[in-house]
């Protein structure tokens, strides 16, 4: 004999995890060159944790945010470019570490820019502070089209990146106000 108010609550909670699912806003994470690497290169820069684990770390984070995320990496600048054009094509929200493509990828600049011109955040993180570190990394094409930039968190940064995408698209965030400055 089945319980017929079991089904239904189960019925109601597959529903209601559906219904979840697509009001989930998508967001895409973008990593750059050597990041895939993650683990191996530099531990004492980037840390112990593997790409793996981060792409592990940001569905849960963007998951408690109702986010859903999809965690993409390339070696290939034009990759990222095409990228970059399908999320400002979607309207698709962007949290990106553009590895060592910040310091001089102008086409990759162009087309975060883009992003910001359909209306929707990008984050640019970076796990480490590259600030304080050498000379050549303290310049960033991208931070100047960006919506907004968080470094020398390690992964936590990932989180902190969602979580400003997550604000940027409530009502309330006021999103124009700061895009407006962007040239």
């Amino acid at each position: 004999m089945v319980d017929v108010e079991m089904v239904d609550a189960e019925n109601q909670e597959n529903q209601e995890n559906r219904e979840n699912v697509i009001n989930m806003r998508k967001v895409l994470v973008v990593n750059g060159p050597n990041l895939g690497r993650l683990g191996v290169r530099q531990p004492d820069v980037y840390g112990n944790q593997d790409f793996e684990a981060l792409c592990l770390l940001c569905k849960k984070w963007a998951q408690k945010l109702n986010l859903q995320v999809e965690v993409r990496q390339s070696d290939d600048e034009a990759q990222m470019v095409h990228w970059m054009h399908e999320a400002a094509d979607t309207h698709t929200p962007v949290v990106m570490n553009p590895a060592a493509f910040t310091h001089y990828s102008y086409a990759l600049a162009d087309a975060a820019h883009m992003v910001l011109d359909a209306g929707v955040p990008l984050v640019e993180v970076h796990i480490s502070n590259p600030s304080a570190r050498d000379a050549f990394r303290k310049i960033s094409v991208i931070s100047a089209v960006a919506t907004g930039t968080i470094t020398g968190m390690g992964l936590y940064g990932y989180k902190l990146a969602l979580e400003a995408v997550a604000h940027c698209l409530t009502p309330e965030s006021r999103l124009e106000d700061t895009m407006k400055f962007h040239g």
